[in-house]
């Protein structure tokens, strides 16, 4: 949310978002930046956040306000979280936010570690998403930002995250539509598991339209995607649904465990089950579900 818009605070730590992000780039205008900054650290300090995770996007390196963005905010609030840098396009970067980390926490003293959300947005930061995940240890999640993203690659498209229907290739008996986005989804993707970051997936701006988000979840789940931006509080809980483990997901990852640890006691490692081969792969994608769900095997 914007962090020039203080209405909308209370409502924010109340509800059911895992994190939440103080804007103070591209939802505040120019004349209002300072004051966003100085209501983003009274929020921070004077609202009850619980065990959310509370972010500020800051406004990107080159621009006047970045340096007192990052270096104010972390002065003055000990519940800040992540710092997420917009447009992150290379390593130097997330190491330059890193090292106005390292000063603020070395002269503050006590406080949380500040980690790092990086915005992956423009064709520049795609082509080095490898470098940026693996920047540096304070980076916890690298984001899609489709919208920057779509103005920089000059596409017709309107709607932030709404499928192209140009984008289709003709197939019988109908056209089969394609993801136009899938490069980049699966790119950023890819590099943050061999970092051992989060990938989130980008907003999907029209609010209105909750089986088009829950599509768009869908598919960035399938990519390994493990949460999605939401811009209005309608979207969250369709989104939650996407990405937590379903019930029935939850039992075959049992049943999985289960299986894999009666053929273990009977002295075997791999074994079949329903003409499907089920081996330590499976053991392990099924420990990750219930962690996700947060329940013991």
């Amino acid at each position: 949310m914007p962090a020039s818009s203080h209405r909308f605070f209370a409502k924010a730590a109340a509800g059911p978002a895992d994190a939440v992000v103080l804007d103070l780039e591209d939802g505040v205008a120019e004349d209002r930046k300072d004051a966003a900054r100085e209501a983003a650290i009274g929020a921070l300090n004077g609202v009850d956040w619980g065990n959310k995770i509370v972010s500020v996007r800051v406004n990107g390196i080159g621009t006047p306000w970045c340096h007192r963005d990052i270096v104010e905010v972390a002065s003055a609030c000990p519940r800040l979280d992540r710092i997420v840098l917009p447009k992150s396009g290379e390593a130097f970067d997330i190491r330059f936010v890193a090292a106005l980390l390292d000063g603020v926490e070395a002269a503050r003293g006590g406080g949380r570690r500040i980690g790092i959300a990086a915005l992956v947005e423009t064709p520049k930061g795609v082509g080095r998403v490898e470098e940026i995940a693996g920047a540096h240890p304070r980076l916890e999640s690298v984001i899609f930002g489709l919208g920057d993203y779509m103005a920089e690659m000059r596409t017709p498209d309107s709607v932030v995250g709404l499928p192209n229907p140009d984008y289709a290739m003709p197939a019988s008996p109908v056209p089969h539509g394609n993801d136009q986005w899938h490069y980049a989804l699966a790119r950023i993707a890819n590099a943050c598991r061999a970092a051992g970051v989060r990938p989130i997936d980008a907003v999907y701006a029209d609010y209105r339209d909750i089986a088009g988000l829950r599509a768009s979840a869908t598919r960035s789940r399938a990519l390994g995607y493990e949460g999605k931006w939401a811009i209005h509080p309608d979207q969250v809980a369709p989104i939650n649904g996407v990405f937590s483990p379903s019930p029935a997901r939850l039992e075959w990852a049992r049943q999985v465990l289960a299986l894999l640890a009666r053929s273990t006691a009977a002295g075997a490692g791999a074994v079949g089950e329903g003409g499907v081969m089920v081996d330590a792969v499976h053991a392990r994608m099924a420990q990750d579900i219930l962690r996700q769900a947060g329940v013991s095997e």
